[in-house]
């Protein structure tokens, strides 16, 4: 049976097969100069990290290398990585039921699929779930909620296509009350083409939801398509604009040989990565464990040649 790092090590081949790998290689010489950092750099803005958190991240590679000598110089990087998506673990927060999640993003990223896929999650640990089927714009997100709430055993609060997404969420949210439900997780629309609109609607949405809840939204995620690169940002700034995003769902990390849009969004926004999509199985939205992510990325450990003593030298033309 594979371990959870054996199977995220499967599901992001297409990832590791790009960046992560040529880093790596650049990383298993024997000795690590400038121009090696420099093209580290290059590979890091090819994998979709931003110029700006390529160039910090290089930099903190260069002042550790000279200090950390103990480590290989790939522990070295991972480590800064690693350090950079980790998060402080914040369990527990106590709320009052219900716990009510707004799952936000633009269509075609796998919201309605990772907002089903978050409520099988709950419901395997015990909890009362509640789905609100808010994107009452797109055609059939409604039915495909639906669907997906029957499969994971939840049930759907929704009105008919067309209706005001904010009374759904009014609804979703009274109804949780109502039944004592453990947790209310709402759908909304993603169409970005009409950006106005959609921020003027999630800002409703929120506002109705406190008139039932004051204290909520407790969380809202915000989803992401990993192989869109840089577009990721842009949307990332849209949506914590409008609706103040606090954590970052990742999806179709297995379907992109780039990977790196995860470092540059945790950097830039302080916004958590709460969890990963590395597959379309039910199951296949897992959370996210920063050293498991790194660690898989490159391939999941050490490979004999990671560990052990390179020659060193203090000169920058030869950092280690």
């Amino acid at each position: 049976m594979k371990t959870i790092l054996g199977k995220l090590s499967d599901s992001l081949k297409r990832s590791r097969k790009g960046m992560f790998l040529k880093i790596r290689d650049v990383l298993k010489r024997s000795r690590i100069s400038n121009e090696d950092v420099e093209e580290i750099e290059e590979l890091l803005i090819l994998g979709d990290v931003s110029a700006d958190i390529a160039e910090e991240l290089t930099n903190e590679l260069r002042k550790r290398l000279k200090i950390q000598r103990d480590l290989s110089p790939l522990e070295v990087l991972k480590e800064i990585m690693k350090e950079d998506l980790r998060e402080e673990n914040k369990d527990n927060i106590t709320y009052s039921k219900p716990y009510v999640i707004l799952v936000v993003g633009v269509n075609g990223v796998g919201k309605t699929t990772a907002a089903a896929k978050l409520a099988k999650r709950y419901i395997e640990e015990g909890k009362s779930v509640l789905l609100g089927a808010a994107d009452t714009f797109r055609a059939a997100a409604i039915e495909q909620l639906q669907a997906w709430g029957k499969k994971v055993g939840a049930e759907v609060i929704a009105h008919k296509t067309g209706a005001d997404a904010g009374a759904v969420a009014y609804d979703t949210v009274k109804a949780a009350i109502a039944r004592d439900i453990n947790v209310a997780i709402i759908d909304t629309a993603g169409r970005l083409h009409t950006k106005h609109n959609l921020i003027e609607e999630l800002k409703k949405i929120s506002r109705v939801i406190k008139k039932v809840k004051p204290s909520s939204p407790e969380e809202v995620l915000l989803v992401l398509d990993a192989t869109t690169g840089q577009n990721s940002i842009k949307q990332a700034h849209i949506f914590k604009e409008a609706v103040g995003v606090n954590g970052l769902i990742v999806t179709k990390l297995d379907g992109t040989a780039k990977g790196g849009t995860i470092l540059s969004i945790k950097r830039e926004f302080a916004i958590p990565v709460k969890f990963i999509g590395i597959g379309e199985g039910v199951d296949d939205l897992k959370p996210f464990n920063a050293d498991e992510f790194v660690d898989a990325m490159f391939e999941g450990g050490n490979n004999g040649w990671e560990k052990g003593l390179l020659a060193q030298e203090d000169d920058l033309s030869s950092l280690r």
